[in-house]
C-alpha cells in the first residue's frame, strides 16, 4: 500500500505540474499526455516539402594540359616542385561534371538554385525526386547573390513548388530543416536550428545578410531549401565554414527576402538584377561616433558622402545623418544597408528613419536604377604605349553597381587585361582605377585615349587599387 500510495502522489505533482503554466503565459511547456504525443515526427513536413527539392547536374568542356598522373601526387610534387611538369604537355579537352541542389519555386518549373552551383555550365540537367530528369534553362544568374534562376518545360504539367515565407519573421532558435542532395548519395533531409541571424563576412556574395544555421550541411546541398516547421522556403543553403570540407554545424543560407526579389526580377523577363540605388556612402557608427552624436549607444550607419541629385540627396538626407532603419528593418552596417535595399524594387518608395539633431527622423526615399552617366564608352587600349591591350569604361553608378564598388566611385577603370599584353607586363591589374597620366588628370575614356596618343620618354601613371593609390613609373 505505501508503494501505491507513493505512486499516487507521484501522479498527482506530475498532473499539476503539466496543468501549471508560467505567469507570462509564454513558452508554457507540458508533460506529453498520449503516445501520439511522444512520437512527434517531422516526417509529415519532409513529404510535403521534399517532392519541391531537385537535384542539378552540369557539364562544361575544359581545356587541360595532358601530363602524368604522378603530377597529381602531393608528395611528388613536393620534391619536384608545382612548375615541373606544368609545361611541354598538349592541351586536351575534357568534360568536367558538378552537382547541386535546387528549390521548385513555380507550378511551372522554375528554379532556383546558387550561382556557383551552375557557372561556367554547358548542360544543366534538373532530377525531380520521383526520378524524371529534365534539361534546364537559365533564366537569370546573378553572381552579386549567388543566386540563379532555371526553368524546365513542364509541358503544361504542374510542379509540387514552395512558398516563401518571410525571412524577417525567423528568430534565433526556431526549428527548421536542410534538404538536398549531399555528396551526391540522394535527397538527404536534416534538422537544426537558426544559429544567428545577419551574418556578414561571409565572403561569398555581395549582399551577405546570411541565415546560420547548425543544421548538416554538406558539398551537394548548395541551392537546396532550408524550410521552416510550416513548410514553407526560408532560405537557400549556400555555404559552410568548414576546414576540412564537411559539416561542422556551421552552415549559411541566402534569406528568401533575397531569393523573392531575384525570383521576381526572373518573372518579369529581366536577365539580370535591378536594384535599387541610394546615392550615399556610409560607415559603420562607433561609439566614439555616436557619443558625438548624442546617442546613448552606437547603432545604425552614418552618410559620409552623398551622390548630388541622388535619391538621398532629393530624399533631404544630409551628410552627418545615421541611418538607423529602412521600413521599420534595423541597421546595423553597410552591408545590412546593401542588403535592405538589394530586397526593394525600383519603382515603389522605402521609409527610411534617421538620426539628426539629437533626434529621430523620417525620410521618404523614392527607389530608382543606379543612372547610366556617364556612358561606359568600353574601349580596348592599343598603340606603343604601356596601357595597351587594357580594355577601359567610364565608372557610372549603375556599372560601379554591377562590379561591387563604391556607387560614389568616378573615373576610368580597367575592366580587363590581354594576357600578353604590355600593360600585363607592366603588372596593371582588373578593377584599377586610372587617376592621372603624367600632369594630365583623367575623368573619362576620352581623356586617357588622348593622352596615351601622346609621345612620352617617361610614362607616371597614377592608379587606385584597394583603396590605396600608387604611381607606376615606366620609361621609354
Amino acid at each position: 500500500m505505501g508503494n501505491f500510495a507513493a505512486l499516487m502522489r507521484f501522479l498527482t505533482i506530475l498532473l499539476a505540474a503539466a496543468t501549471i503554466a508560467p505567469a507570462s503565459g509564454v513558452g508554457a511547456k507540458t508533460v506529453p499526455k498520449s503516445q501520439a504525443q511522444v512520437q512527434l515526427s517531422f516526417a509529415p513536413l519532409v513529404k510535403q516539402a521534399a517532392p519541391a527539392v531537385v537535384n542539378i547536374y552540369t557539364q562544361r568542356v575544359v581545356e587541360a594540359v595532358a601530363r602524368s598522373p604522378l603530377f597529381d601526387d602531393p608528395f611528388f610534387r613536393r620534391f619536384f616542385g608545382e612548375r615541373f611538369g606544368g609545361g611541354g604537355g598538349r592541351a586536351q579537352r575534357r568534360q568536367q561534371n558538378s552537382l547541386g541542389s535546387g528549390v521548385l519555386l513555380t507550378a511551372d518549373g522554375m528554379i532556383v538554385t546558387n550561382h556557383h552551383v551552375i557557372a561556367g555550365a554547358d548542360e544543366i540537367t534538373v532530377a525531380l525526386s520521383d526520378r524524371r530528369v529534365f534539361e534546364a534553362t537559365l533564366v537569370l544568374d546573378d553572381e552579386r547573390t549567388d543566386l540563379s534562376v532555371l526553368k524546365i518545360d513542364t509541358e503544361g504539367e504542374k510542379l509540387p513548388y514552395l512558398e516563401l515565407r518571410d525571412s524577417d519573421s525567423l528568430e534565433v532558435g526556431d526549428l527548421v530543416l536542410a534538404i538536398g542532395n549531399p555528396f551526391n548519395v540522394g535527397q538527404t533531409v536534416t534538422s537544426g536550428i537558426v544559429s544567428a541571424l545577419a551574418r556578414t563576412g561571409i565572403g561569398v556574395s555581395d549582399f551577405q545578410f546570411f541565415i546560420q544555421t547548425d543544421a548538416a550541411i554538406n558539398p551537394g546541398n548548395s541551392g537546396g531549401a532550408l524550410i521552416a516547421m510550416d513548410g514553407r522556403l526560408v532560405g537557400v543553403n549556400t555555404a559552410i565554414y568548414s576546414k576540412s570540407g564537411a559539416s561542422h554545424g556551421i552552415g549559411f543560407a541566402v534569406p528568401s527576402a533575397m531569393v523573392r526579389a531575384v525570383l521576381l526580377s526572373a518573372k518579369a523577363g529581366r536577365h539580370q538584377v535591378k536594384r535599387p540605388w541610394l546615392g550615399a556612402a556610409t560607415q559603420v557608427v562607433s561609439a566614439d561616433i555616436a557619443g558625438s552624436l548624442g546617442m546613448k549607444r552606437p547603432r545604425g550607419v552614418m552618410v559620409r558622402a552623398l551622390y548630388g541629385d541622388g535619391p538621398a540627396d532629393r530624399a533631404g538626407m544630409a551628410v552627418g545623418d545615421v541611418i538607423l532603419a529602412i521600413d521599420g528593418h534595423a541597421v546595423a552596417s553597410p552591408k545590412a544597408l546593401n542588403f535592405r535595399l538589394g530586397t526593394r524594387m525600383i519603382g515603389k518608395t522605402a521609409r527610411i528613419e534617421i538620426w539628426r539633431d539629437d533626434d529621430p527622423e523620417m525620410l521618404v526615399l523614392k527607389l530608382v536604377a543606379p543612372p547610366e552617366t556617364p556612358p561606359r564608352d568600353i574601349t580596348e587600349l592599343t598603340g606603343r604605349q604601356p596601357l595597351a591591350g587594357a580594355t577601359v569604361a567610364n565608372l557610372s553608378p549603375a556599372l560601379s553597381e554591377e562590379l561591387g564598388l563604391d556607387t560614389l566611385a568616378r573615373g576610368v577603370i580597367i575592366l580587363k587585361l590581354d594576357p600578353r599584353s604590355p600593360a600585363r607586363r607592366f603588372r596593371f591589374r582588373k578593377g584599377d582605377q586610372v587617376l592621372r597620366v603624367n600632369e594630365s588628370r583623367v575623368a573619362l575614356v576620352a581623356d586617357l585615349v588622348a593622352v596615351m596618343k601622346q609621345p612620352a620618354d617617361e610614362w607616371q601613371i597614377t592608379m587606385q587599387r584597394g583603396g590605396k593609390v600608387h604611381t607606376i613609373r615606366i620609361g621609354q
